[in-house]
């Protein structure tokens, strides 16, 4: 027992050594991209630039032993120099002004809207992860085990992400990479947002329709979906196989981060009823790999549930039910869950899944796409089976008892904050 006992502490002694060894040496919690051609910005005229070459982030390169404890993940992909275009809000479609700053507990984003109305986000692709370092990790200096754990995003994953939607009719913001320098329209947000990488996409919500749909009453975000529920009543339903569909090809690209605020809704007018379809928004956790002896443990079905890697299978199907799909699914037939899942798979053929890797840089190809097509590719021959364990886990779930995120202080009926139709009967 001794024996067993000493070997058990010596085994936690070196656990600890390596983690603290995998951490050491790095300071940095948030890294800016770093410019190749021009090989700084400072003095720079980038109005005579198209484009630029950078790389997303250097902040992220690791050691074996880094790599060993806290992944390989897409360390390379974010510190590979791709060429990337230039953006100018003045001369964005015809000029764009900012509305207000946003942004979640890791992204910085900037609202815009040109001068017919419509609106636009910049994301910025390099994420700073500060406020989510709890005070015992900074205690213990551990902040590292945090800021790395961005390096399990894809930087390009967002662009990936939606070329393979556009093949399977998921609608979503047309993400594109921009390098935004600083410039007179950046205004009092030159020092926080200029000289950085962003996607720049469509909101989700807005009076004006860019999407290609016919007779669009309203692009709505969630909460504003259920208020347009409240007045419409059985007048407004929602695409139930848009959304089967949408959320079977979150499984496919392994994004588990799918809440209620990041979806937005396009609301046709069909003359005598209303018919809303989702818009997949932040596709941050898209194809996300967290492959090292700490991102596995903490992604254990025990610690973060939610926190599930791209693999080839879905292992652990409780995880990724939202209140989200309990919300709009619930008691829907196991019939639309199988026939949306069988034409994915019609869909997205091997050819479609290589043409969709045309929208990266050749170099980025190289390091990912190989691993990535094989998860999908698997994924897509499992379909069926995670359709039905989707629709399963959503009535074990059952009905929301609590608002959605995003409509917490709404103060909708209760009936209305069950599911979508349950103020219908």
């Amino acid at each position: 027992m001794k024996r067993i006992l000493k070997l058990l502490l010596a085994f936690v002694l070196l656990f600890i050594g390596l983690v603290y060894w995998s951490v050491s040496g790095v300071d940095e919690t948030f890294g800016q991209c770093q410019l190749y051609e021009p090989k700084t910005a400072e003095g720079v005229d980038f109005k005579t630039y198209d484009s630029v070459l950078v790389a997303a982030s250097t902040i992220y390169d690791a050691s074996l032993v880094k790599r060993f404890m806290q992944g390989n993940n897409y360390r390379d992909a974010w510190a590979t120099p791709t060429v990337v275009p230039v953006l100018y809000l003045d001369t964005l479609y015809g000029g764009v002004t900012i509305v207000k700053e946003g942004g979640g507990h890791q992204t910085h984003s900037l609202k815009l809207e040109d001068s017919i109305g419509t609106e636009y986000t910049l994301r910025s692709i390099n994420k700073d992860p500060t406020p989510l370092i709890p005070e015992i990790a900074r205690t213990l200096k551990l902040e590292n085990v945090i800021v790395d754990g961005i390096s399990a995003q894809h930087p390009y994953g967002a662009i990936l992400t939606a070329a393979l939607a556009d093949a399977v009719d998921v609608l979503h913001t047309r993400p594109k990479v921009v390098f935004l320098p600083k410039q007179p329209g950046l205004t009092t947000y030159n020092d926080a947002f200029g000289d950085r990488l962003f996607l720049l996409e469509y909101e989700p919500k807005g009076p004006n329709n860019w999407t290609d749909l016919d007779n669009v009453f309203d692009i709505a975000d969630t909460d504003n979906l259920q208020e347009h529920k409240q007045e419409l009543g059985a007048a407004l339903t929602v695409d139930k196989r848009a959304v089967i569909r949408a959320r079977l090809f979150d499984f496919l690209i392994g994004d588990w981060d799918r809440h209620a605020k990041q979806w937005g809704w396009v609301v046709q007018d069909l003359g005598d009823r209303k018919i809303a379809r989702p818009i997949a928004a932040d596709r941050d956790n898209a194809f996300f790999s967290n492959d090292g002896v700490l991102p596995k443990i903490l992604s254990s079905r025990y610690l973060v549930p939610r926190l599930r890697p791209y693999d080839e299978d879905i292992d652990f199907m409780e995880g990724l039910v939202y209140p989200f799909d309990r919300y709009f699914l619930i008691d829907t037939d196991m019939a639309l869950f199988t026939s949306e899942a069988k034409a994915l798979q019609q869909l997205l053929t091997d050819e479609v899944i290589a043409n969709a890797f045309k929208v990266w840089p050749d170099q980025i190809t190289k390091l990912d796409a190989e691993a990535i097509t094989k998860k999908l590719k698997q994924r897509r021959e499992d379909l069926v089976d995670y359709a039905k364990a989707y629709k399963e886990e959503i009535d074990r779930q059952g009905l929301v008892h609590e608002p959605l995120k995003g409509s917490e202080d709404k103060g909708f009926p209760e009936a209305l904050t069950r599911c979508f139709e349950c103020g219908d009967q």
